[in-house]
């Protein structure tokens, strides 16, 4: 039987309402287990998350300036240190099975990598991995980041993507815990930005490949309330 995939585009959201999302999913996934997954593409209004290996010292504002320039700040329950998250930005959040998808979490950040960089090689750039480092790099810089969670064997989190976001906020924080890494942006990148549907339409693409969707099977929604 064919593996089915149900993709939300879901434009923006905020950070806590996606996570209430995601753990429903996982919670559906869970009680009812099957050779299925669904795709969460959303952006989040300005906010810099904290994850479970991840320390305030990394933010280098006081919260009063975070305010100031209307960024919240969230400790969460996904693997890594802060991230920023904000318009610009194309964030995913797989909801899979990982018994029908190896059971191997590292194997597991590495096909998402894949699935990244092969939509950004599609605009030629050059994108690759760094040694002993999670996420996407490029020679101008960090951009995409990823920080999962898994729950019986469920994934949730995911990655973000930087098209085009306000680049001076990743000012605000260590990304990811490195100090005075760089990042980049599509958009910087480029000299322009991309569509995000178009960036979108080709993750989706390389997604099912690397997961083994049938395009037959997929199932596209752009409200929570459209689920199968």
């Amino acid at each position: 039987m064919p593996r089915t995939l149900t993709i939300y585009r879901l434009g923006t959201v905020g950070y806590d309402e996606a996570l209430g999302f995601q753990r429903e999913l996982v919670e559906d996934f869970t009680r009812t287990p099957r050779d299925a997954g669904a795709l969460i593409l959303l952006e989040h209004p300005p906010i810099l998350t904290i994850g479970r290996g991840g320390t305030e010292q990394n933010i280098l504002v006081p919260r009063a300036h975070l305010s100031a320039v209307g960024v919240e700040v969230r400790e969460t329950n996904r693997g890594g240190d802060v991230t920023y998250h904000g318009p610009g930005q194309i964030v995913g959040y797989p909801i899979l099975p990982l018994e029908h998808h190896g059971k191997d979490v590292h194997k597991y950040l590495r096909r998402i990598e894949s699935v990244l960089m092969a939509a950004l090689w599609e605009y030629n750039i050059k994108a690759d991995r760094k040694e002993g480092f999670t996420g996407v790099w490029t020679p101008q810089g960090k951009i995409a980041s990823i920080g999962i969670a898994i729950s019986h064997w469920v994934s949730y989190h995911g990655f973000a993507l930087n098209v085009s976001p306000n680049m001076e906020h990743f000012r605000l924080i260590n990304p990811c815990g490195l100090v005075g890494v760089k990042m980049a942006s599509m958009e910087s990148i480029l000299g322009r930005a991309p569509e995000r549907a178009e960036v979108e339409g080709r993750i989706i693409r390389h997604f099912m490949v690397e997961f083994g969707f049938d395009a037959g099977q997929t199932m596209t929604a752009m409200r929570r309330e459209e689920r199968p």
